[in-house]
C-alpha cells in the first residue's frame, strides 16, 4: 500500500499496489501494521454501506464527538464520489481546513481519516457505493454534525444543488466559540 499524506495531518490517500497476473490482480487495503507505522488508528469494529441512486446525492458533514470519536476507512465500490473531510481538532495547525478527493471504484483508493474530522461526499454518477470500515461503534448520543455549505469552511462541492435528507441540511451552523469535535 502506498500512503499518501493529504495536506491535512494524519489524514491519508491510500493507494492499493496490486500484484498482477493473467486473472487479474491482488491488492491489500489494510494492514493493521502498516496502519500503525503511519501513526494512525488500526482499530476496525464495523463495517458499512452507503447505496446512493441518484448523482448529486450529498452525505454529511458527520463526525462522532468524544468519548467515541471514529477513526474511518473509505472506499468508493461502485461509481465516483466527491469526498469530503474537515480537520475539527481544535490543537491542529490545520483546524478548519478541508481536503476533497475523488474516489471511484476503477481506482481503489482509500481515504483514511483520522478521529476529529467531519466527514461527508457528494455522488458524482448514478448508482454510486461507499463502503465504510470504522474504528468505533455508533454511539446515537455522540452522532454530530455540520452544514454542508456552512461559509466558515468554504467547502467547494461539484453540485451546489445537492440531493439531500433534511437532517443533513438542517445541521447548525458552525460557532468557533461553542463548538468543538469533543462536545
Amino acid at each position: 500500500m502506498i500512503f499518501i499524506e493529504t495536506k491535512l495531518k494524519g489524514a491519508y490517500i491510500i493507494e492499493p499496489e496490486p500484484i498482477e497476473d493473467e486473472r487479474g490482480f491482488f491488492a491489500r487495503t489494510f494492514c493493521a501494521r502498516e496502519f500503525e507505522m503511519h501513526g494512525l488508528n488500526p482499530r476496525l469494529v464495523q463495517c458499512n454501506i452507503s447505496y446512493n441512486k441518484k448523482k448529486g446525492t450529498l452525505r454529511g458533514m458527520h463526525y462522532q464527538a468524544a468519548p467515541h470519536a471514529e477513526a474511518k476507512l473509505v472506499r468508493c465500490t461502485r461509481g465516483a464520489i466527491y469526498d469530503v473531510i474537515i480537520d475539527l481538532r481544535p490543537e491542529s495547525s490545520t483546524y478548519k481546513e478541508w481536503v476533497a478527493v475523488e474516489l471511484t471504484a476503477d481506482s481503489y483508493r482509500l481515504l483514511c481519516i483520522p478521529e476529529g474530522f467531519a466527514h461527508g461526499f457528494q455522488t458524482l454518477e448514478d448508482d454510486t457505493e461507499v463502503s465504510y470500515q470504522m474504528s468505533e461503534f455508533y454511539h446515537p448520543e455522540n452522532s454530530r454534525g455540520i452544514r454542508w455549505n456552512d461559509p466558515v469552511f468554504g467547502i467547494v462541492w461539484p453540485d451546489d444543488q445537492p440531493f439531500i435528507s433534511r437532517k443533513d441540511d438542517e445541521y447548525p451552523l458552525w460557532n468557533i466559540s461553542n463548538r468543538r469535535c469533543t462536545e
